[in-house]
């Protein structure tokens, strides 16, 4: 309740409380202008990752038909990766990894569930580090780390501004009769009944670019998250061909099968989208913006779409749910003209668990202790850092399977209990010529690390006859 006085003790009052006013304003006004100086040299960071695009499916990459120009720019002007990894061969643990910073032996998710199996309140995310230290955070597109309600929800996990599929399942459809808007059923009248005239990924291209003009003084972490080459197979629904997108242009006229004329024609739209928001960073932004392109895992063949029509394993063994290369190792660019010295292409390795430690080193914070991966941040400068011990995945998909690289060397355990298989990465990345017999101290190493870098979990436990 607001009392007002009168006479003399109302006016010196009133003097005292101006004083506290411009002495509280002074303080106010000097801590605003130290964070914003504080603010002022970290980066915008965008984090744009596709699903289910092969290591040979960008022009870039090596890929000869499909046309990828604006990707293959941002390459050029850039800095391209030959040995990037995801953080799984399926969608729900390789994201999981990308936000926490933690391989598959101690993340959340290691598998997929359905329904999503959602972050818990002590999952910390990227999302959440970089909202703290001052970004303003948008997630855009697919989310597979926890539904409406529960505790893996994108806006309770950092992000200021969410807008996409109700699920992971939900994800399978590129014209959805509704998106979620924050926590708001955003209807698509286009989609509804037979109509297919909203396709989401549009949508999703659309609120990043809006995103990244209302953010223009920034820092802002924008995540946007394609659900382009994935195939559109809703479960329960027959949608005919697997591939749907709005135009099958510039490959109409080809001799394809329509799957594969598809499948090239998403690729394409993504890459003209991508190509719209990097010339809106170029136009807008007074601060760096650091863009990094990647992929959740390896190549699909679902949808009628078969993954070895346009070599999309890249000359890599395997596919989506492999954990030979061409399920896991895949195509990553960074792009950042005033960081980033262009045309580097950098062998060096690492994987999608190093995000989360990278963006609290551009953004000055300390990232939490315990995490697995490390920073990239002298990738991007120097294109060198000390390479990791060792990476790790383990897989919950047709049983119970283990990879870990050491240095040039690959071991690979396909089910609880099997014989380990052992490759020279640099000698032999098709992984063809198992070397396992010949160097049996490297495979007991490995085979300690797979015993060791993991953590038991009730939602993923180890098979009785590991």
């Amino acid at each position: 309740m607001m009392i007002y006085k009168r006479g003399w003790e109302g006016n010196m009052s009133n003097a005292i409380d101006r004083r506290h006013f411009l002495a509280t304003s002074a303080a106010c006004l000097a801590a605003t202008r130290l964070q914003a100086a504080e603010l002022a040299g970290r980066p915008n960071i965008v984090l744009i990752l596709a699903d289910d695009l092969g290591y040979g499916d960008l022009g870039c990459y090596g890929q000869k038909r499909i046309q990828t120009p604006s990707l293959d720019r941002m390459a050029a002007e850039g800095m391209r990766f030959t040995q990037a990894y995801a953080g799984s061969a399926v969608c729900a643990p390789s994201r999981c990894c990308l936000m926490t910073g933690f391989h598959t032996g101690h993340a959340r998710t290691r598998g997929n569930k359905y329904p999503d199996l959602p972050l818990r309140r002590e999952d910390t995310t990227v999302a959440e580090l970089l909202k703290q230290a001052g970004y303003r955070t948008g997630l855009f597109g697919k989310w597979s780390l926890g539904n409406l309600g529960t505790t893996g929800y994108p806006l309770k996990k950092g992000f200021d501004e969410w807008f996409g599929f109700f699920s992971q399942t939900h994800a399978h459809n590129s014209y959805p009769e509704h998106l979620l808007d924050n926590e708001t059923a955003y209807l698509l009248r286009g989609n509804t009944g037979t109509k297919r005239t909203e396709y989401a990924n549009d949508l999703f291209t659309d609120r990043a670019l809006r995103f990244i003009r209302e953010a223009d003084d920034g820092p802002y972490f924008l995540h946007l998250c394609y659900t382009i080459p994935h195939a559109n197979n809703e479960l329960g629904r027959d949608t005919g061909n697997g591939m749907e997108v709005p135009s099958l242009a510039p490959y109409e006229s080809t001799d394809w099968p329509a799957q594969e004329k598809g499948f090239a024609a998403m690729m394409t739209r993504m890459d003209r989208d991508i190509g719209v928001i990097l010339d809106q960073i170029k136009r807008g932004q007074a601060r760096d913006t650091l863009v990094i392109f990647a992929s959740d895992n390896g190549p699909h063949n679902e949808g009628g779409h078969n993954a070895s029509f346009f070599s999309s394993s890249g000359g890599l063994r395997g596919i989506k749910r492999d954990l030979y290369e061409g399920g896991i190792r895949v195509p990553a660019i960074a792009w950042c003209p005033t960081l980033i010295p262009a045309g580097r292409v950098n062998d060096q390795v690492w994987a999608n668990w190093d995000f989360p430690a990278t963006a609290c080193k551009l953004a000055g914070i300390q990232p939490p202790p315990g995490l697995d991966g490390r920073s990239i941040d002298a990738l991007l400068v120097e294109s060198r850092r000390e390479p990791p011990e060792y990476l790790y995945w383990e897989l919950h998909e047709r049983g119970f399977n283990q990879a870990v690289r050491m240095g040039d060397w690959k071991g690979i355990r396909i089910g609880a209990g099997a014989v380990l298989e052992l490759y020279n990465l640099a000698e032999n990345p098709a992984e063809s010529r198992n070397l396992a017999a010949q160097n049996p101290g490297v495979v007991r190493r490995i085979e300690e690390i797979m015993a060791s870098a993991r953590t038991e979990s009730a939602d993923w436990p180890t098979p009785a006859d590991r």
